[in-house]
């Protein structure tokens, strides 16, 4: 009798290990996942995730799987569409927004806007490189930076054009998230623009709450032209206000200036220092901000606002009324963040 019950009962046993066995890989998978978010408790996260397990061929990465990392050398072969960094560089997220940074030669910040108010960026670009240009329920990509220098990116406006990131001896970046904000470090090393040679660190941070980011420029020694713009969008005019007491100031876009549709809106800004800026210069794809040479600290704020957020700014109204608020605030405190 025991050998005639023994078949169903080892048959029982196998299911239920296989069964185990499953349980145990789907948790490990959604443990993985999870420690893509080191801190999500936190309301920001930036995130930094490069391909591991492949191989180079020429200047593109084939193969492998992708990883979060807390800092990446670039190699010196990588470039635009290496497919090595996932969503092509840093990102920086809260409730409200994430942006994305090419982290190659274009150097352009982008704006990947969210229909949502939860943490998505560790899921962005893992199931196809460039998903996120596709329409989903989280958000998607909506900015179209071409040449330009997106929203709040950085270059050398010289001979009538920007100079980007072409010729950098070596780029580091490294990944910081802690309760106050989430933030990346860049390092250029040996940025090259005609005559000229320095290094540049930006710190680029974003807080838990509203939608701006925080760019601190640091170079190394004094350079003309460096500049800070907003890509220009044709039919969508540019906005300028300085504050009551002359430091800050801003320029700014509202209108139908998305990828995602015909009539959606988006209002993008940077604040700014007064006192550091020259002059405001219409590029050829941007309107841009010409620092003053220093090697002094720059600090700036862009931000973007997209009217299909959760609880989103809906208005041109709106949006020019919350950027005025701000601009007060930077008159009377020299600071977006309360707790600095």
């Amino acid at each position: 009798m025991k050998k005639f019950f023994l078949v169903p009962v080892l048959a029982s046993a196998i299911l239920f290990s296989c069964k185990n066995q499953e349980d145990q890989n789907s948790t490990a998978k959604n443990a993985a996942v999870k420690d893509t978010v080191q801190n999500t408790d936190f309301g920001t996260y930036s995130e930094l995730s490069i391909k591991e397990g492949g191989e180079w061929k020429g200047r593109k990465y084939e193969g492998g799987t992708f990883k979060n990392v807390d800092s990446v050398e670039l190699p010196a072969n990588h470039t635009d569409h290496s497919y090595f960094i996932r969503y092509e560089g840093p990102g920086w997220e809260n409730k409200n927004i994430a942006y994305r940074l090419y982290l190659d030669w274009r150097n352009a910040i982008d704006i990947f806007g969210k229909r949502v108010d939860t943490l998505v960026l560790p899921h962005v670009g893992q199931d196809n490189f460039d998903s996120y240009h596709e329409a989903s329920p989280w958000g998607q990509d909506i900015l179209h930076s071409g040449k330009a220098l997106g929203i709040g990116g950085f270059g050398r406006y010289m001979n009538d054009t920007v100079a980007h990131f072409r010729n950098v001896s070596k780029t580091f970046a490294k990944v910081h998230n802690n309760k106050e904000n989430a933030s990346v470090t860049i390092n250029y090393k040996d940025w090259k623009t005609g005559e000229k040679t320095i290094d540049l660190e930006a710190n680029i941070s974003i807080t838990p709450d509203d939608r701006y980011l925080k760019v601190e420029l640091d170079p190394s020694k004094a350079i003309e032209g460096l500049t800070t713009g907003i890509v220009k969008v044709e039919g969508v005019p540019l906005i300028k206000k300085v504050s009551d007491s002359g430091k800050w100031a801003y320029i700014a876009t509202y209108g139908t200036q998305t990828l995602v549709n015909e009539t959606d809106k988006l209002g993008m800004a940077i604040f700014y220092k007064s006192d550091e800026v020259s002059k405001i210069v219409e590029g050829p794809d941007d309107h841009l901000l010409i620092f003053k040479p220093t090697s002094e600290e720059i600090t700036y704020y862009p931000l973007a606002a997209w009217d299909e957020e959760k609880q989103g700014i809906t208005s041109k109204e709106e949006f020019l009324n919350d950027l005025n608020q701000k601009l007060q605030v930077l008159d009377q405190t020299g600071s977006l963040n309360s707790k600095e």
